[in-house]
């Protein structure tokens, strides 16, 4: 057998492995929505936890190019998986999250970590500006434009730190920094839709310190859609997943295990 062969015939037997283990657990399927200025990648430490307790895991790549496009993505995910899924969304994902999870019937739960929970018509923009404490719009680098029409948005590198991630190590964050993926600027202004939440059920999880949406914009989401549990970690940032893995894991599979 050449080692081409071999190689593929070894890539079989791990995807058959992969299959059979997802068939064979009896948890729901952990899918991990990123939201802006971020990567799947920020779900890592997460991941860990959830990886070592038995749950499935997808962690998608957002697209971030628009609400109701980035939804329908995700929901295509959602939709290919064979069985019960969790949803999750950070930030800006949880708007697409809101949405996405509208007409799968495999969608257990949903868990907004430091998200938004819109309502039909509101705004990413819109909801960051109903209570006073973002201070996102000073840090944002000169729009990039895009040939197609549009522009996209970045958060000027040495500014995001302190802005987006102020207690997560220096080191991390300048990392996360100089991979941070854009988000449209259209899709932080494009109008929300029906949110799944009114019939999910949801959780939420965010820090006293976050900077990119004020803590009471997220305590009023949390209440409006009657959270199941909501989890205020002191002292975390916008990016509580990274800085503080362990009680959003947590939260997560809290959702996972209602029945």
């Amino acid at each position: 057998m050449n080692k081409l062969l071999a190689a593929i015939v070894m890539a079989g037997i791990l995807s058959s492995g992969l299959q059979a283990h997802a068939q064979q657990t009896d948890k729901p399927t952990i899918v991990l929505v990123h939201g802006a200025f971020a990567d799947a990648s920020s779900w890592n430490r997460v991941i860990k936890i959830l990886q070592k307790d038995g749950y499935p895991i997808v962690a998608a790549a957002n697209p971030l190019r628009g609400v109701a496009s980035d939804a329908q993505y995700i929901g295509n995910i959602v939709s290919s998986i064979k069985s019960p899924v969790v949803l999750v969304g950070h930030s800006y994902g949880g708007s697409v999250v809101s949405s996405a999870a509208n007409g799968r019937d495999n969608v257990k739960a949903l868990v907004y970590v430091s998200a938004f929970a819109p309502e039909a018509g509101e705004t990413a923009v819109g909801l960051s500006g109903k209570f006073p404490g973002s201070t996102l719009g000073p840090t944002l680098a000169p729009p990039v434009k895009l040939s197609g029409g549009g522009t996209d948005l970045y958060i000027q590198q040495h500014k995001f730190h302190d802005q987006f991630a102020a207690d997560v190590l220096g080191a991390d964050a300048r990392l996360m920094a100089v991979t941070q993926r854009p988000v449209t600027e259209s899709a932080l202004n494009e109008a929300a839709g029906d949110p799944a939440w009114k019939h999910i059920s949801s959780w939420f999880v965010y820090g006293d310190k976050d900077k990119n949406i004020p803590p009471p914009a997220l305590a009023f989401m949390a209440e409006r859609a009657h959270a199941r549990q909501t989890v205020v970690v002191k002292g975390a940032s916008h990016v509580v997943m990274v800085s503080h893995p362990e009680p959003v894991a947590r939260l997560i599979e809290s959702a996972a295990a209602q029945k």
